[in-house]
């Protein structure tokens, strides 16, 4: 582990903070941290805003909330609220306490179908909130697209909205009572618009009734004059004839009002017959001409009663080179219609199918295709779920946040867009936008510059701002103006309303201890924008093609949007922070201590690459590659970690496991040039004292078992055996793992192969991926073997005849990591050009050259490795095996062992933790499916932790189902404390490698 190294001091922490920390500890907060590590993670949100807090408390009750403000009073140091940090417009960060209420504050309180309401703690993610209602047929309407992680908080904080706000309305219309703490420190418990506490009504409340009840006129012709206009505070809400609802104007405040303790919500019925169809247009100006249209027929009243009848729920604007970028990461795109720019509509309730006859009929359109496949449909919902990070990458040169979100009245749409397209023309500026086009809200990632410091980034807002008044528009639809655009305010409300703002403000926040620097007061738009920093420019060790070299640029490539701290996932990122929750050991959060480590600018966190802060962060990434498919921006953690251990122990003493693991291929090169060692070595590893003392010399977890040797490698095993004459048909490439560890899948290959007719032999030459020294930031040694090993494979598949990989994990190393280390055009042949067994299968069988075994009486639970998943796609071995006739399962996930990381000391907890994500209840819940597994690392894991040899896609091709996967066999539980529902491990045949 990193922590036997002599790394460097790490980075500082505040003294303030420290003094704070002290503070909220003796008023019962436990959960506080002020260390330079917890500080950069939650420095910055999904805006371009950077904002390094003193402290961050984690609240365990809702009464250490007030403990919080009570702290925060005492010192006059001010508080923000974060949910999953997920704010767009930087209404998230803050310079003193940041409280998350996502770790512990996450419980859904009570459920009532009757009454179709829910009562939640503030850090209760919108998913978990949906999948409970959904067992009772109902739903929380309002569904941002971060919904997968987003809190019920955080949507109260920014009154937030989503795609569906069209159909079911935004979370302050769905609020039904909040229990508040006001920066005062008043408690108000509010229900219906009437305080539970106060039956007439509470101090705060007739201070507020009165700052209204002075302006009635004023406020009933500047406020809530379209559905999105989200700037400023919602003064309407106060209005006698709405209510005077506290809990909804404290709804899209930002946590500059009050804390949110508890809220209840209302839940709506979720209609079962729902179709989505798809509108394609020449260009987005197009489709936004056509809204208007669109809404006028899903406003007719069909047949139905009122909740029932179909209406229009969704009508989202979506830009074509979003889905380019998604094509050319060869992700899933359904069939699209013909167009620049796509309106999906979709409609839920009764007669579903006559309303969409009429969309269709009457949208304009160029081409319109109705969704009916359940997959489809998925696939293109999860496209513009994504549309923040997509939208990122999708230009030149990356696009951010700053101009978000913002909206007018549907029905100026079309002419809101031809005038900001002018904008950033006249800007030298482009974007790509998208969003809820349905009312009248345009999210947009727009490539501004900041070499001057952020003053070109203020004029266009400031112009756009403009702009957009003349609609009638607002400056945020949904995601609240945070320091993105609070300054920005005067442009769109006269100086009257700027000072009821601070009105209200002060009637429930009189010192301004509530997020500051937000709506009232705010901070300049160009203040704090991270994109302006300096950052530190290092000789990086891999060429970081997608960056221009630069790790800096790699490292912001994360805009926070936060998918890998998804509640659950169907991908592969992140399974550590699925394994432990903690944000340090999610993508994004490793990504934001790297950015601070490379940050060069005041006020830094850390001290470089260097700092144990970042090696704590990146510790238990298990360079699963998993985030290089997953992540909307394309951040790509295993490398940066290849990179960051490389800078730091280049010319250094390094860990023990880097030499021992790191190097592994070359041990075993070694032990296979002395036959006799592999057996020796075998028994000693099956003797409990010296096995001990294996792994204690090895740095491998004493819990693991020691790699098993093959006695005949593959390569030595095809030299030996008599060889046919004449060019094969397919080659084998013997990569180091398959060679000496697991040469039993590459003879299944062969059998395969041979037995159709076919020639197939084994490259004799010894070639090393180089994955081992690649994980472990050895470089400029993986750049030596690699070098050599592309020059072997390129001749060879220079030669006409399919190279096959077997091991997943080592052909992804080629196509993803051998042109990172080695520019060549050998380099280029060898990533392309190597292939996956089942695409090889899949082109024999298309030729008629082999004939695919039956598999139809059998049921097959497949893990992909993550490498597999993630680099090489898995799709055609799952279509080769449902040609084959078997019933396939695919498990999501990583199964932990990752390699070196599942072996090393330390990551032993972890590395089961992950395993029982997924892999491990499916295995156990499998019946009578075949457990099929093609990373040995991933046989080695259900070897030692269930006692189950799971096959190789070649081996039970070649071979069918062996009687030991016939039926399930009990297991040991594995040696750790405190983990539920384990297995026991016990030594197999796959041992060790990737």
């Amino acid at each position: 582990m990193v922590t036997t190294v002599d790394l460097p001091t790490a980075g500082t922490t505040d003294a303030a903070g420290s003094d704070v920390a002290a503070a909220l500890r003796a008023r019962g907060v436990s959960d506080v941290d002020d260390s330079a590590l917890t500080r950069s993670l939650y420095a910055a949100d999904a805006s371009l805003y950077r904002v390094v807090p003193q402290v961050v408390a984690r609240p365990r009750h809702v009464d250490e909330i007030d403990a919080v403000l009570d702290a925060a009073r005492a010192t006059g140091v001010p508080v923000t609220m974060r949910g999953a940090g997920t704010s767009i417009a930087g209404n998230a960060v803050g310079p003193g306490i940041v409280v998350d209420t996502g770790r512990h504050l996450n419980n859904i309180l009570s459920l009532d179908p009757e009454a179709q309401t829910a009562t939640v703690q503030p850090g209760v993610v919108h998913a978990r909130l949906q999948a409970r209602a959904h067992e009772h047929g109902l739903r929380f309407g309002p569904d941002p697209s971060t919904h997968t992680r987003c809190t019920i908080g955080g949507m109260i904080g920014n009154n937030a909205c989503g795609s569906r706000a069209l159909g079911y309305g935004r979370t302050s219309d769905n609020v039904v009572g909040l229990d508040l703490l006001t920066g005062a420190g008043e408690r108000v418990r509010v229900r219906d618009g009437v305080s539970l506490d106060h039956p007439d009504g509470s101090d705060v409340e007739r201070r507020l009734a009165a700052i209204v009840d002075a302006e009635l006129a004023h406020v009933r012709q500047t406020f809530g004059q379209f559905s999105r206009q989200v700037s400023g505070y919602a003064l309407e809400q106060l209005l006698p004839e709405r209510g005077r609802r506290l809990d909804r104007l404290v709804t899209g405040s930002e946590g500059t009002l009050a804390l949110v303790r508890e809220a209840t919500v209302s839940l709506v019925r979720d209609h079962p017959e729902r179709l989505l169809l798809v509108l394609g247009y020449a260009s987005m100006i197009d489709a936004a001409d056509a809204v208007p249209t669109l809404l006028a027929l899903g406003a007719e009243r069909g047949a139905g009663t009122p909740d029932d009848r179909a209406r229009l729920v969704a009508c989202e604007g979506l830009d074509s080179r979003i889905v380019d970028l998604v094509r050319a990461r060869h992700g899933s795109v359904p069939d699209l219609p013909r167009g620049g720019g796509w309106l999906f509509a979709e409609v839920a309730g009764e007669g579903a199918a006559d309303l969409v006859a009429r969309l269709r009929a009457e949208s304009g359109a160029l081409e319109s295709r109705l969704i009916t496949d359940p997959g489809e449909t998925t696939a293109l919902w999860r496209i513009r779920d994504d549309g923040a990070g997509l939208a990122a990458r999708s230009l030149t040169r990356p696009a951010h946040a700053g101009w978000e979100d913002a909206a007018v009245p549907p029905e100026h749409l079309g002419s809101w867009l031809r005038d900001f397209d002018e904008l950033l023309r006249e800007h030298g500026l482009d974007g790509v936008p998208y969003g809820h086009f349905g009312d009248g809200c345009v999210h947009v990632r727009i490539d501004f510059r900041f070499e001057d410091g952020g003053r070109s980034f203020r004029e266009f807002l400031e112009a756009s701002a403009t702009g957009l008044v003349k609609y009638g528009g607002s400056l945020s639809g949904e995601h609240g103006d945070g320091r993105a655009r609070s300054a920005l305010l005067p442009l769109m409300y006269d100086p009257h309303t700027i000072d009821l703002f601070g009105a209200v403000k002060h009637a429930c926040d009189p010192d301004g201890l509530l997020n500051p620097g937000v709506l009232v007061d705010p901070r300049p738009v160009e203040a704090d924008v991270r994109p302006a920093r300096p950052r530190t420019r290092v000789n990086a060790g891999l060429r970081l093609l997608h960056d221009g070299g630069d790790l800096a640029a790699a490292a912001h490539r994360c805009t926070g949007v936060g998918k890998c701290v998804a509640a659950s996932s169907t991908g592969v990122m992140c399974p550590s922070w699925q394994a432990t929750r903690d944000e340090k050991d999610s993508t994004r959060g490793r990504a934001r201590v790297l950015q601070e480590a490379l940050d060069a600018g005041p006020g830094g966190t850390l001290t470089g690459l260097r700092d144990p802060a970042l090696h704590e962060a990146l510790d238990l990434c298990l360079s699963c590659k998993g985030c290089a498919s997953d992540c909307p921006t394309g951040v790509d953690m295993a490398t940066y970690k290849s990179e960051v251990l490389h800078q730091t122990y280049r010319g250094r003493t390094r860990p023990l496991s880097h030499y021992t693991l790191g190097r592994l291929p070359t041990w075993l090169g070694l032990i296979g040039k002395v036959p006799p060692l592999a057996p020796a070595l075998n028994a000693a590893g099956r003797f409990a004292p010296t096995a001990r003392l294996a792994t204690a010399a090895a740095g491998v977890d004493h819990r693991r078992s020691l790699p098993t040797v093959a006695g005949r490698s593959l390569r030595r095993t095809a030299r030996e055996a008599p060889g046919g004459t004449g060019t094969p048909d397919v080659w084998i490439w013997a990569d180091s793992f398959t060679d000496q560890l697991s040469p039993h899948t590459g003879q299944a290959a062969l059998a395969l192969l041979r037995a159709a007719g076919l020639r197939a032999e084994v490259i004799p030459e010894p070639a090393c991926c180089g994955l081992t020294w690649v994980t472990t930031g050895q470089l400029d040694q993986a750049r030596k073997i690699v070098g050599r090993t592309v020059s072997t494979l390129a001749a060879y598949v220079g030669s006409g005849v399919p190279v096959v990989g077997l091991e997943p994990s080592c052909l992804a190393t080629l196509r993803s990591d051998v042109e990172e280390l080695v520019d060549s055009p050998e380099a280029t042949t060898a990533a392309q050009g190597v292939r996956t067994f089942a695409e090889v299968l899949t082109d024999l069988a298309d030729q008629g050259r082999l004939t695919l075994p039956d598999l139809s009486e059998v049921e097959v639970l497949v893990q992909p490795h993550c490498h597999q998943a993630s680099i090489l796609g898995f799709d055609a071995d799952k279509a080769l095996l449902e040609r084959c006739g078997a019933a396939v399962t695919v498990v999501p996930g990583c199964c932990g062992l990752a390699g070196n990381f599942g072996m090393e000391k330390g990551h032993y907890e972890t590395s089961v933790a992950v395993a029982e994500t997924h892999l491990l209840p499916a295995v156990r819940a499998r019946g009578t499916k075949v457990v099929l597994a093609d990373g040995v690392s991933c046989r080695v894991q259900l070897d030692d932790l269930e006692q189950l040899r799971a096959l190789h896609l070649a081996e039970l091709l070649a071979f069918g189902v062996p009687a030991d996967q016939s039926t399930a066999r009990p297991s040991r539980r594995p040696r750790l404390r405190g983990l539920r529902n384990g297995r026991g491990s016990d030594r197999g045949s796959d041992r060790g490698g990737r």
